[in-house]
């Protein structure tokens, strides 16, 4: 087994085509299907079934992937710590739809040359951004805690081989837009909340409230409605005057300025909580440089909101 070989099966997993792979890597298709070959009769597993439509990962495949993506990010590290080799190094970071760790990636983008890197910023569901990192597709993953979730979160997070970091603890916040209804409150209710519609992040088949990224997911909303992204639900606040629980922390840079964060008010069946915001990585993995300026930068912004 060969780095080249590896770097070979990662890329085609990738992309899910052998053609396509080899057109990246700039070598025959016949050649990259004898190295991946050998490397499948090195290792005994099938790592990829070929089929009409390109290449599928076998669960062996994906089991073996994930070692082979380890290995070869270190690799990469080595590389740039060591040499002045010029090569395309990789950074992503995988998280629940939050605005400022948007923000830190800007940031973190203007300090370096996007001809030297392949970026990746990943907004998504709350178990890949634990299935990315588990699998090395990103180095870091934003993503948060609370009483309700935290013994499920943590088994995953172990299951995967890693580790949480805290970030910043805050309490819930209703946030809307500044023509709604109740945006002149200087606290809302769950009560006052009972006719407008509760924006949720849709966790896809396997989202169970556990997995949900709303602070006070368990509650019990009459009227919801699933989203994917950010900007669905900024346009949901202002069509339909729904509203979501956040941590709190908004960047209007990103955002715009017409929407508002509002105390939650709690009552007595009705109990606010802790929301605890922290990364994830690898244990006892070595951060890039491209990963210590970005967490820098998060730690940045959280230190300059008021929550």
């Amino acid at each position: 087994m060969t780095l080249q070989q590896i770097k070979y099966a990662i890329t085609i997993a990738s992309i899910g085509s052998l053609n396509k792979a080899a057109e990246q890597l700039y070598i025959s298709q016949p050649s990259l299907s004898s190295a991946v070959k050998e490397l499948e009769n090195d290792i005994g597993i099938t790592i990829f079934t070929r089929t009409n439509k390109g290449v599928v990962t076998t669960a062996e495949g994906e089991d073996f992937l994930t070692y082979a993506r380890q290995v070869f990010q270190q690799y990469e590290l080595l590389l740039e710590r060591y040499t002045k080799g010029e090569f395309k190094k990789k950074f992503g970071v995988s998280t629940q739809h939050y605005s400022f760790a948007v923000s830190a990636f800007v940031e973190t983008v203007k300090q370096f040359d996007t001809l030297n890197f392949d970026f990746a910023l990943r907004e998504t569901k709350t178990i890949d951004v634990i299935n990315d990192v588990g699998t090395s597709k990103s180095e870091i993953g934003i993503l948060f805690r609370s009483d309700y979730n935290r013994k499920i979160i943590d088994k995953m997070i172990r299951e995967q081989d890693l580790e949480f970091t805290h970030l910043i603890d805050c309490r819930a916040f209703v946030y809307l837009w500044k023509g709604h209804p109740l945006a002149g409150e200087s606290s809302i209710s769950l009560e006052q909340l009972k006719d407008y519609p509760c924006l949720m992040f849709e966790q896809g088949e396997s989202g169970s409230g556990f997995l949900a990224e709303e602070i006070l997911s368990d509650r019990d909303y009459p009227r919801t409605i699933r989203v994917n992204d950010r900007a669905t639900s900024l346009n949901l606040m202002v069509g339909l005057n729904g509203f979501t629980l956040c941590s709190g922390i908004i960047c209007e840079e990103l955002n715009g300025s017409d929407y508002a964060v509002i105390p939650f008010k709690e009552d007595e069946n009705n109990k606010n909580s802790l929301m605890e915001i922290g990364y994830i990585t690898k244990k006892q993995s070595i951060f890039s440089s491209v990963a210590e300026v970005y967490i820098a930068e998060v730690k940045k912004y959280l230190a300059s909101c008021k929550v």
